[in-house]
């Protein structure tokens, strides 16, 4: 199960990179953050593990899934990881790693409240596309909400862990500070994962 697990959450994060890459790689925003979405589309048809997408079901589950996600978080850390480094030794390297290190600057030189509230909204957002793709009866419904959703929170500027790896990665800022970063983000993320499933559960 651990090497499955492992496994699962490295290939979800190689799919993140690879939706990350489409955003540097497109000029026009939108169209960039629709593609992004490929990448969570790939994770949700092929069933891999995404910190960001599994959080959210945190409370529905015994002690054993909240420590999975422990493995999750780092699996999707090396399959970004994995993804950016090897395009830094491509053509493309230059064009990435410039608008990669733009990106990370701002993130880096936000506030941490900034940083803690915007990742809240994002995972929201990617709580409503991954459990909307598992419970809409709709076909086309659960994928056009997918595609919104996780386009909107980038297209808002809303903060993703996972996607920031991945940014991090390519522009190779990898320091205290930035872990600092990414732990608060990923605390935002955990807190907006849990909104609807709690509010929902006290509302019951």
């Amino acid at each position: 199960m651990k090497k499955e697990l492992w496994t699962l959450s490295i290939l979800a994060g190689i799919c993140i990179g690879i939706g990350g890459a489409f955003f540097l790689a497109i000029d026009n925003k939108v169209i960039g953050a629709l593609f992004f979405t490929l990448g969570l589309f790939t994770i949700v048809t092929r069933q891999f593990h995404l910190f960001t997408g599994r959080v959210g079901y945190v409370l529905e589950n015994d002690k054993q899934y909240a420590l999975n996600l422990i493995i999750t978080w780092i699996g999707n850390l090396i399959g970004t990881g994995i993804v950016a480094y090897a395009l830094r030794f491509t053509r493309q390297a230059a064009p990435f790693i410039e608008k990669a290190t733009t990106m990370c600057n701002t993130k880096l030189n936000d506030s941490l409240v900034s940083i803690f509230i915007l990742s809240i909204f994002c995972n929201i957002l990617m709580y409503i596309a991954v459990d909307g793709f598992k419970t809409n009866k709709h076909e086309v419904g659960k994928y056009i909400g997918l595609f919104l959703c996780v386009a909107g929170f980038i297209l808002a500027g809303f903060e993703h862990c996972i996607a920031n790896m991945f940014y991090f990665s390519m522009a190779n800022i990898w320091n205290a500070h930035t872990f600092l970063y990414l732990i608060v983000m990923t605390l935002g993320n955990v807190t907006g994962g849990l909104v609807i499933p709690v509010l929902k559960k006290l509302g019951n």
